[in-house]
């Protein structure tokens, strides 16, 4: 198999990082995000290839596929193709960004009224 399979990286990397982060995914969001149309390919080749425990629900009169990680999926957990592999760097990244601010009490900005 060659490096490239199905979709080129940003798809892939697309893909991966959307159903990490939680989100329900379609062909509608890949087209509209990052301009790509194998989806589907790309979606088969992480459950077959990679483990990745993802879950689908047709929807509509259309049937339209929508796909997404089961609650309980431990994202850390999975294995990430070639195309997605600083996706877990970047994301343990935004984690520690995220537990750091929480720890230093950053507190939110206080917005005026409007009036």
């Amino acid at each position: 198999m060659t490096e490239h399979w199905y979709s080129n990286r940003t798809q892939i990397y697309w893909t991966c990082k959307a159903l990490v982060q939680g989100r329900i995914i379609n062909h509608m969001d890949e087209i509209g995000e990052v301009r790509g149309w194998r989806l589907g390919a790309i979606i088969h080749t992480l459950r077959s290839q990679y483990s990745w425990p993802i879950e689908t629900d047709y929807r509509g009169p259309e049937r339209i596929a929508h796909y997404r990680l089961p609650g309980r999926c431990d994202w850390q957990a999975l294995e990430f193709p070639k195309s997605a592999i600083g996706l877990r760097e970047e994301l343990q990244g935004e984690a520690r960004g995220c537990a750091q601010a929480e720890g230093e009490g950053a507190e939110v900005p206080e917005v005026p009224p409007h009036g």
